[in-house]
């Protein structure tokens, strides 16, 4: 049998989410012995056992709510058929399991380099992101290496690129994508035109409230380096759930 630690190794290395659930405490009688683990992976297979019966599929749940939180959990677990924490069982005993999410880090896609984009990619990797810049020719509205990109609901995308063509080409690949942030760099005026074309192509208005054009939250900053913070500012608040004002 593959040990847990084995697994969630494997899983972390091939950027998979991931719960490992520990036994820290047992009290009285319990099928649950201290120190045993089981791993839970983001398409529901375990491995380990901390005891089989109800004792593990609570375990088992409160793993799948952590790797959705993606906070740890110190959870308590009544071996009764009643009562708080009970999970349905007759052995009488209680267990302490210490439940750690393991999440790919958020990535920050960064369409276009430039002197924005290189102070937004290390402050994007200084807080914890895993940062792609797709470099593209001007005014070729050839975004393949995008295009290419495994885009998921952890995703930020960013577009800045020094022309319209190609942040009008990039928005289009991203508009129907499962990411979490779409912002888009510009004035009001080309923002708005942008916008006007996906209109007139049939992009619904919910489609379009996704994206926050102009970048960035307003924090008055005219240097490249205080642009990138408040771009970085505003992707933040939307992963956290914070105020990212468009």
């Amino acid at each position: 049998m593959t040990h847990p630690i084995e697994i969630l190794a494997r899983a972390i290395e091939a950027r998979g989410s991931a719960a490992l659930a520990t036994v820290v405490e047992v009290k009285g009688a319990s099928p649950a012995k201290i120190g045993a683990q089981i791993v839970l992976l983001a398409d529901g297979t375990a491995g380990g056992t901390v005891g089989g019966g109800n004792l593990e599929t609570a375990i088992l749940s409160d793993a799948r709510a952590a790797m959705t939180s993606g906070l740890p959990v110190l959870a308590h677990y009544n071996l009764t058929e009643e009562g708080q924490d009970a999970v349905g069982a007759l052995c009488g005993g209680e267990v302490r399991v210490f439940i750690q999410p393991f999440l790919p880090p958020p990535q920050l896609i960064i369409v276009g380099g430039g002197h924005i984009g290189r102070p937004l990619k290390v402050m994007g990797e200084a807080a914890g992101f895993d940062v792609i810049v797709v470099d593209v020719k001007p005014g070729t509205a050839n975004v393949s290496g995008l295009e290419s990109a495994q885009l998921s609901t952890d995703s930020s995308v960013v577009l800045i690129t020094t022309d319209h063509i190609s942040d009008e080409a990039a928005l289009r690949w991203v508009i129907d994508s499962p990411v979490r942030y779409i912002g888009m760099i510009g004035s009001r005026h080309k923002c708005q035109t942008i916008l006007g074309h996906l209109r007139a192509d049939g992009i619904t208005e919910d489609r379009l409230e996704r994206i926050y054009a102009p970048i960035g939250l307003d924090l008055g900053g005219p240097t490249p380096e205080e642009i990138a913070v408040s771009i970085l500012a505003q992707v933040i608040a939307v992963r956290r759930g914070g105020k990212a004002a468009r």
